[in-house]
C-alpha cells in the first residue's frame, strides 16, 4: 500500500504565516507547500476567509494604479472592493471630517486603487502640507512573515534608486499592524491606460517613453537592482510624456541577493516576461532589457508581443517563438525602429544590447534625426535598416509577380539565343565539311590526273575563287542580322517591365 504524502501540521503552517519559523524549517515547509495543493488550500484558509480570496481575485487587476480616486462621496455611492474596504476599516480614527481615517501621521482622503500586495491610498502629510500616495500592505497578507519580507524589500529597492523616472520612497513603516510606504502623489494615468484609450503612440512619444524608461532602468540598475516587472501598467505619466516614473519595485531584487529568489520561481507578469525569466532561470539587468523592448512593441502596435489564451501559452510563446513582425501590424513605424525592439527582444541576453544607458542614447539620438534630420543622423548601426523600404504583403505579391514574369522572359529569351547559336554552329561546322570534302575530291583527282602543264602564256585564266579559313564568316557574326532584330523586338518589352517595377516599389 502506498504510503499517504506528508502533510503540514496546522501549527507549522499557522507559524509560518507568522514568520517564527527557522530559515531551515521555512525552506522546508515552502518546499513542501509547493508540490502539496492540500496545505496550500488550507494556508489559504488560515491566512483570510475564502470570501476575501474571491473579492481579491476580482479585484486585483494588472493596473494597480486606477487613479479614479475613491473619495467620502465614492464610500456612499458605490460598491468598493472587499480589499479596499479592509484597509479602509483599519484605519484610526480622524477629526478631520472630509477626511476618510489616519495612518500613522498621515491623513487619508481617499483611496487610488489596490494592487498586487495591497492598497493605494491618497493622503496627506500635515507636517509638510503635501499630498502623498501611500501604499498599504493588504490585510490578509500582513500576516504572513515572507510577504512582509517582500513588502520591506521593495521599500528598500525603491530608496535605493534616485532618478527623475524612478519613484521616490519618502519614508517607510514595517512595525505596524499593516506595514506601509509613502510616495510622491502622481496625479495621472498608467501607460496602459493611455494605450488602451488611444492604441498604437505616435513616434515621437514612443521615443520620449522609451528614452525615460530605460534612463530609469540604468539608474536601478547602477545600483545593483533588477526590477523584474516592467510593464506598462507600471509606468505613470507625470505631465503627459513630459516626465513618467517607473513604479511597483515589488519583484526587485539585488542581482547578488540569491536569498531572496528560490531557483525555478517565476515572478513578474507573463506577457512581459523575458525568455530567461520565464523558464525561472537566474536574470540579470539584461532581463529587464527584454521587457523594454516588449513596452515599445505595445507602444508601436497598441498591443503586447506575446498573446495567447492562458499564461503556460505565453510563456511558451516568449521562450520559442518571436513575436509578430511590427510591419505588419503597423506599416508606419521606420525599420530602424523594429531593428531596436527585435535586438531588445534577442532570446539570449548577450545578443541584446549591453546596457539600459546604452538603449537610453541610442533612442535620444534617433530622436534627434526625428527632430532635425538635416543636421542629426541616425547612429551608424540603424542607418543600413533606414535605407530598407517596408513592403506591404499585397506589393510584395505584386513585385513577386513582376518578378516571376521578368524571369521567365529572361529564360525564354536564353533559350531563344542558345537555339540560334546552336543551329549556326551547326550550319557552320557543315559548311567547313562540305568545303574540306570538296577540296579533298580536287586533290584526289590532281594525284590520279594530274593536269598538263602549258606554258604561262597559253594557261587559260582560272575561274576558282579559293576561300581561306580567316574569311569564313563565324556563327554568331552570320547570325548577327536575326540577334539585333530580336534585340529591337524585346527592348519594349523588358522596357515595360522594368516600368511595372518601378510603380510596384512606388505603391
Amino acid at each position: 500500500m502506498k504510503p499517504n504524502a506528508p502533510t503540514c501540521p496546522t501549527d507549522r503552517l499557522e507559524a509560518l504565516l507568522s514568520g517564527t519559523l527557522s530559515t531551515v524549517d521555512e525552506a522546508l515547509v515552502s518546499q513542501h507547500l509547493e508540490q502539496c495543493p492540500s496545505c496550500q488550500r488550507q494556508l489559504e484558509t488560515l491566512a483570510a476567509a475564502e470570501a476575501s480570496w474571491q473579492h481579491a481575485s476580482v479585484y486585483l487587476r494588472d493596473d494597480p494604479h486606477d487613479l479614479s480616486s475613491i473619495s467620502q462621496l465614492d464610500l456612499e455611492q458605490h460598491a468598493i472592493p472587499a480589499q479596499i474596504t479592509q484597509v479602509l476599516d483599519a484605519l484610526d480614527p480622524t477629526d478631520d471630517p472630509a477626511m476618510l481615517g489616519r495612518l500613522g501621521g498621515y491623513e487619508i482622503s481617499g483611496a487610488v486603487g489596490a494592487g498586487g500586495m495591497g492598497v493605494v491610498l491618497k493622503g496627506i502629510d500635515r507636517a509638510l502640507d503635501r499630498t502623498v500616495a501611500i501604499k498599504v500592505m493588504a490585510p490578509h497578507l500582513a500576516t504572513s512573515g515572507a510577504a512582509r519580507q517582500r513588502f520591506s524589500r521593495e521599500a528598500r529597492a525603491a530608496a535605493a534608486v534616485i532618478h527623475p523616472n524612478v519613484i521616490a520612497i519618502h519614508s517607510v513603516c514595517t512595525d505596524t499592524v499593516l506595514p506601509f510606504l509613502v510616495m510622491p502623489y502622481v496625479g495621472a494615468a498608467s501607460l496602459q491606460k493611455r494605450i488602451d484609450s488611444e492604441g498604437a503612440l505616435p513616434l515621437a512619444d514612443i521615443l520620449r517613453i522609451g528614452i525615460q524608461i530605460a534612463a530609469g532602468l540604468s539608474a536601478a540598475h547602477h545600483q545593483g537592482l533588477v526590477h523584474r516587472d516592467i510593464k506598462p501598467a507600471n509606468i505613470l505619466l507625470d505631465k503627459g510624456i513630459e516626465r513618467l516614473v517607473i513604479t511597483d519595485f515589488g519583484l526587485a531584487r539585488a542581482v547578488d541577493d540569491a536569498s531572496m529568489t528560490r531557483t525555478g520561481v517565476i515572478a513578474g507578469t507573463p506577457q512581459f516576461m523575458s525568455p530567461e525569466q520565464a523558464r525561472g532561470e537566474a536574470i540579470d539587468a539584461r532581463s529587464d532589457l527584454f521587457s523594454l523592448g516588449s513596452v515599445l512593441y505595445t507602444l508601436c502596435t497598441g498591443r503586447a508581443p506575446f498573446r495567447a489564451d492562458s499564461a503556460l501559452a505565453v510563456l511558451r510563446r516568449i521562450t520559442d517563438s518571436d513575436a509578430r513582425p511590427i510591419a505588419e501590424i503597423n506599416p508606419t513605424v521606420p525599420p530602424w525602429l523594429v531593428q531596436v525592439v527585435e535586438r531588445l527582444h534577442a532570446k539570449t541576453p548577450p545578443q541584446r544590447y549591453p546596457s539600459a544607458a546604452y538603449v537610453a542614447e541610442l533612442l535620444t539620438e534617433c530622436l534627434a534625426h526625428l527632430n532635425q534630420p538635416a543636421e542629426h543622423q541616425l547612429p551608424e548601426e540603424l542607418r543600413m535598416a533606414s535605407q530598407r523600404k517596408t513592403i506591404s504583403p499585397d506589393k510584395s505579391k505584386r513585385f513577386a509577380a513582376t518578378l516571376g514574369s521578368t524571369i521567365g522572359v529572361a529564360i525564354a529569351m536564353g533559350l531563344l539565343v542558345a537555339g540560334i547559336f546552336a543551329t549556326s554552329t551547326f550550319n557552320w561546322f557543315s559548311v567547313q565539311d562540305t568545303n574540306e570534302s570538296g577540296a579533298a575530291k580536287t586533290n584526289k583527282l590532281d594525284v590520279v590526273s594530274p593536269p598538263t602543264l602549258l606554258p604561262a602564256e597559253e594557261a587559260p585564266p582560272s575561274t576558282t575563287t579559293v576561300v581561306r579559313p580567316n574569311e569564313i564568316p563565324l556563327p554568331w557574326e552570320a547570325e548577327e542580322p536575326k540577334l539585333q532584330s530580336w534585340d529591337d523586338q524585346l527592348g519594349p518589352v523588358l522596357e515595360h517591365i522594368n516600368q511595372r517595377i518601378l510603380e510596384s516599389n512606388a505603391l
